[in-house]
């Protein structure tokens, strides 16, 4: 199974945030998802989800 990556370094953000989160993809969109609402003041949501979902991408070799 390929793993998925999050890379707040892809969105804008005014922390500057570079956390980068790999793993299989249920467990990314949790953590990323829990780092958006803790750190990022998002609202955990269903639409938050499918968009930490949908910029998900190949982890990088070696993550």
């Amino acid at each position: 199974m390929t793993r998925k990556a999050a890379d707040c370094r892809d969105a804008p953000s005014v922390s500057g945030c570079s956390l980068y989160i790999s793993g299989e993809e249920e467990e990314v969109v949790r953590a990323a998802t829990e780092h958006a609402v803790s750190v990022h003041e998002h609202t955990d949501s269903p639409e938050l989800r499918a968009e930490v979902r949908a910029s998900l991408k190949d982890a990088l070799p070696g993550t």
